[in-house]
């Protein structure tokens, strides 16, 4: 192929020139906001939800302004109040002039199966207040999600973007038998992308797509060829769901509602069913494959797509007062308890971990095997029939159930590994624990980063891992009054006791709190994610 084309010429066959128009996506809903900040800020959806939250509630401070600055962030609309087209028309028409407004406002067509609309969709309460004006006031993240939502928002009541696409067909080889194209865009003008430009970037770039400007030349012309790079290239898989991709797939099917997509992308995570990779995409852990196997093949028809589908447009009658909730329950739980107690008859427990043995045991001749424990993949030596208990160990992260040999499984039970000593005569020891490999002294627990296995971990290394490891404790910690402790957390200073954190109320600050301070404010305050509940009424 490169010597015919090399040896012949290449033409210009034909000249495809189209003016096509784009036009802005619709208003946020609480999907799309987190598809969004997904893809163009790098948020995960809990940290969109919190950060939105926030805007909401106002937990903020801004001279001369009180409230939130957007509007109720769980809904499923893509609907704009008039209020807000009218001020939309105002703000873009000062800000970018008349030729930018539009006639009539554009409305826009919910395409998500079992839409409730109990809200408008997400935006600015008052538009009028610019990203600009309130930025400096704002946490970094909190102005970058405002910002997204105000252009957002202006953007759905803009006109329409124009670009010039244009095609060129090349033929080429000595007898013309190869077909090459090359395409090349122009914007005519920039419509709604207008809101996204800032001084360092122009409409074109704007696009997200490649700019290539393709050069005046005549249909017939004979093209010099310059280079020609052969590659091969092979079928690639589906790509992985990132958390952004996974609601939006979850919303095509009619699953879950915007109160529910953050928590439950969280709780899979959470619950070790899937880990994060380092870029953005969900992998499911051993863990999740055998729980999923699990309840694919004993309970299909609750895990299957169409019935929690169903279960979603059954709360949905169930709110509108069309049917009760007793009879719905009712209706699934009955044959579910029924399903439950067969299993537990005819369900091994090996077959339930996924139990896969591997060998014997040099030392002791008892067989090795590794299966799903309550805290994840372990390998165990002997069996519960045994009249001396098993020994258990934790599998390194990485390893897999259906890929790990004998030799490797065995090399768990070395752990802990006692690396040496420090200075005060303290042993540190290298292991495996519930949330990953660590370094351990005294009482201290410090992870070890992706990079270093227990195996490998020595204790120069250690000693540094534990110095960083309190030096970030001692930044992190204000105050410690017995179980009271003031720390400073991602999103600022707040009180934990126990397992509980309280907000510190504002204005109050933290560095110069007591332990009285400290107590009446989690006597006055419910902890975060917890309500106060009513006091009951005498009789």
């Amino acid at each position: 192929m490169t010597q015919s084309i090399r040896a012949g010429e290449c033409v210009l066959k034909e000249i495809d020139e189209r003016e096509a128009s784009r036009n802005p996506a619709a208003p946020f809903t609480t999907s799309t906001l987190q598809q969004e900040a997904s893809n163009k800020l790098g948020f995960s959806v809990k940290k969109t939800m919190l950060i939105a939250q926030q805007l909401y509630e106002g937990n903020f401070e801004i001279p001369d302004y009180s409230g939130g600055l957007i509007t109720y962030m769980r809904t499923d609309s893509v609907t704009l109040s008039k209020e807000a087209l009218a001020m939309a028309n105002e703000v873009i028409e000062k800000r970018f002039g008349n030729e930018f407004t539009l006639e009539k406002p554009r409305s826009f067509r919910n395409r998500t199966k079992n839409a409730q609309e109990a809200h408008e969709a997400i935006r600015p309460v008052n538009l009028e207040i610019l990203p600009d004006q309130v930025i400096p006031h704002l946490e970094r993240d909190q102005g970058r999600l405002y910002g997204l939502i105000w252009k957002r928002t202006l953007a759905t009541q803009m006109k329409a973007a124009k670009i010039a696409r244009t095609t060129f067909r090349i033929n080429a080889g000595e007898k013309s038998e190869y077909q090459f194209e090359a395409k090349g865009q122009q914007i005519l003008f920039p419509g709604f992308l207008k809101v996204y430009m800032d001084s360092s970037s122009d409409a074109q770039s704007v696009l997200g797509e490649k700019d290539l400007l393709l050069p005046r030349v005549e249909q017939g012309q004979r093209l010099p060829l310059k280079d020609l790079n052969a590659e091969q290239l092979f079928t690639k898989p589906p790509p992985r769901y990132s958390e952004a991709s996974l609601v939006k797939k979850l919303e095509s099917q009619g699953i879950g509602r915007p109160s529910t997509f953050a928590p439950t992308i969280s709780t899979i995570q959470n619950r070790g069913y899937v880990e994060l990779l380092e870029d953005k995409r969900l992998k499911p852990t051993d863990m999740g494959e055998v729980v999923t196997d699990f309840l694919t093949n004993h309970f299909n028809e609750i895990v299957n797509l169409g019935f929690t589908a169903k279960i979603e447009r059954n709360f949905d009658r169930i709110a509108r007062g069309e049917e009760g909730w007793m009879d719905m329950m009712e209706g699934f739980y009955h044959p579910f308890h029924g399903r439950i107690e067969e299993k537990k008859e005819t369900v091994t427990r090996d077959e339930a971990v996924k139990r896969r043995v591997l060998g014997s045991d040099p030392d002791s001749g008892k067989p090795v095997s590794v299966s799903i424990g309550r805290y994840g993949p372990m390998v165990q030596i002997g069996t519960r029939e045994d009249v001396e208990k098993p020994r258990f160990a934790s599998l390194p992260k990485g390893s897999s159930l259906t890929e790990i040999t004998l030799e490797e499984a065995l090399e768990c039970f070395k752990l802990p590994r006692t690396l040496g000593e420090n200075e005060d005569g303290e042993e540190i020891q290298a292991n495996i624990g519930r949330f990953g490999p660590y370094v351990r002294i005294g009482k201290e627990f410090f992870s070890l980063p992706k990079d270093l296995g227990p195996m490998d971990v020595e204790l120069d290394q250690a000693l540094e891992i534990i110095r960083e490891g309190r030096e970030a404790k001692a930044k992190k910690t204000l105050h410690q009054f017995g179980e009271i402790q003031v720390l400073n957390g991602r999103y600022g200073p707040y009180i934990k006791k126990g397992k509980d954190n309280y907000r510190i109320p504002k204005g109050t600050d933290a560095e110069s709190l007591d332990e009285e301070t400290c107590l009446q404010i989690i006597k006055d305050n419910p902890p975060t994610g917890k309500r106060r509940g009513r006091a009951k009424k005498g009789s």
